[in-house]
């Protein structure tokens, strides 16, 4: 079925998936993941209820019972499913995908996500073939009230942020519920209230165009720093006093001033494929031993969890903490830098004076090819730069990651999209113009 990604369930709504679908996706899901009851969130999606009504009735008609968490983030599912010690979950969302869009998000015991090879595959499959036997002893659906204890868990983490000028787009998305109680009223906000037409954007805060009305707010008040979460809140982030994008695996490296300095703890730190070689050398300062696995949740939390690191993050604005069951957390993760933000203006220092400290590379951010031929072109562009130069270290379990003393370069295959993703870095900016050139031509051979 076309809506079973690598991470969850995700698609065009009563296109790529439907009521039925979905209702065959609860039904099934109880057997495969053997649960007899499941905590369900929902985002603010026009469809959303649906999708709910539907899931709902397959879990209850399997036998199954249902917790009904109603509107929430995504983060706040993955926290009260091993809180509250659920044998299994599903948030309703399509995250930052556009409005027409919906999905599940999956998890086990625990808030282990369920991904494609981890049980999303034995799902679809039944749900192509398997028999609906309706249960004598239907489950039911209750409520259950998981935001309370959720936003007193984050409270721990909120320090004084009087001396701060915040900027703060939600998005239209799920952040809007609960930043409020956050962060009160000192806080300049856009788009903070749940709407599933999203009306000032689209979901998507990687998008550039998306990011201009947080971008102009900093600039025009004077802001230290500007948050945008995406539609589920389970991503942020974050752009500079100047009005500039923060790249978000930069922030992994600054959390270190808070888990390593600040805290005094120690630990290994989680990186995707994508990211930065100034983490590491950053974070070697404090002894830390910096990870790289593959893009996603359902293989970054894992990984996390099996490294017992303190915390990981991704280019993509995910950021993992084993505090908060090795899961991500974007609400979580804004707390944690608007600390360090703040507590670094006292000392005179700009974000973006904190991120030049941090890196001394040009990055080109993650660069999309639409086409067809997309593994040849992938092979490509690895053999090319592999015959030219032998790389120092080279990776090949998300596409292939070639590290040279003075530059890297990773070239993947989307697991959500249809696109073939190249991402290079270099200490000169002429070094990266070369890279993305050389790219440019070879993929020109495979349009």
């Amino acid at each position: 079925m076309k809506a079973f990604k690598a991470y969850d369930i995700r698609g065009i709504w009563d296109k790529d998936f439907n009521a039925d679908d979905v209702y065959r996706i609860g039904f099934f899901l109880t057997q495969v993941l053997k649960a007899d009851k499941i905590l369900v969130g929902r985002d603010c999606r026009l469809s959303s209820n649906e999708v709910f009504d539907a899931l709902c009735k397959g879990i209850t008609d399997s036998g199954a019972s249902v917790a009904d968490a109603g509107l929430t983030t995504t983060p706040t599912i993955y926290w009260a499913t091993a809180k509250f010690n659920f044998p299994a979950s599903v948030m309703i969302t399509a995250s930052h995908n556009p409005k027409h869009h919906n999905g599940l998000k999956v998890s086990a015991a625990n808030a282990l996500p369920v991904g494609y090879d981890t049980g999303l595959n034995e799902i679809e499959k039944l749900v192509e073939t398997g028999e609906i036997e309706i249960t004598k002893t239907k489950g039911i659906i209750s409520q259950i009230d998981v935001k309370t204890d959720y936003i007193s868990f984050l409270k721990g983490y909120i320090t004084d942020l009087s001396k701060l000028k915040i900027g703060l787009d939600c998005s239209n998305g799920m952040a809007s519920i609960f930043i409020k109680q956050l962060l009160g009223d000192q806080i300049i906000y856009i788009n903070d209230e749940a709407d599933g037409n999203f009306p000032g954007h689209e979901p998507n805060p990687l998008e550039p165009e998306n990011q201009e009305q947080i971008k102009e707010l900093v600039l025009e008040n004077h802001c230290d720093i500007g948050v945008i979460f995406d539609g589920d809140a389970d991503r942020v982030m974050f752009i500079d006093e100047k009005g500039q994008f923060v790249s978000p695996d930069l922030i992994i490296a600054l959390m270190g001033h808070y888990f390593f300095e600040e805290k005094g703890l120690k630990g290994n730190v989680l990186q995707d494929i994508r990211s930065s070689k100034a983490i590491g050398e950053y974070l070697n300062k404090y002894g830390a031993t910096v990870e790289t696995w593959r893009v996603g949740r359902a293989f970054g939390a894992g990984k996390l969890r099996e490294m017992d690191g303190l915390f990981g993050g991704e280019l993509a604005g995910h950021y993992y903490f084993r505090e908060f069951y090795y899961s991500d957390s974007g609400l979580l993760a804004a707390l944690i830098v608007l600390h360090l933000v703040a507590k670094f203006k006292v000392q005179g220092l700009t974000l973006s004076a904190l991120i030049k400290r941090i890196s001394p590379y040009y990055n080109s951010g993650e660069i999309n090819f639409k086409l067809d031929r997309k593994n040849e072109a992938m092979e490509a562009i690895r053999d090319y730069f592999i015959e030219n130069e032998k790389p120092i270290k080279m990776m090949d379990f998300d596409g292939y990651r070639l590290d040279y003393q003075d530059y890297w370069l990773n070239v993947r295959l989307s697991n959500t999209e249809p696109y073939l993703r190249f991402i290079a870095e270099a200490k000169s900016e002429e070094k990266l113009k070369e890279l993305i050139d050389i790219a440019n031509q070879i993929i020109k051979f495979y349009l």
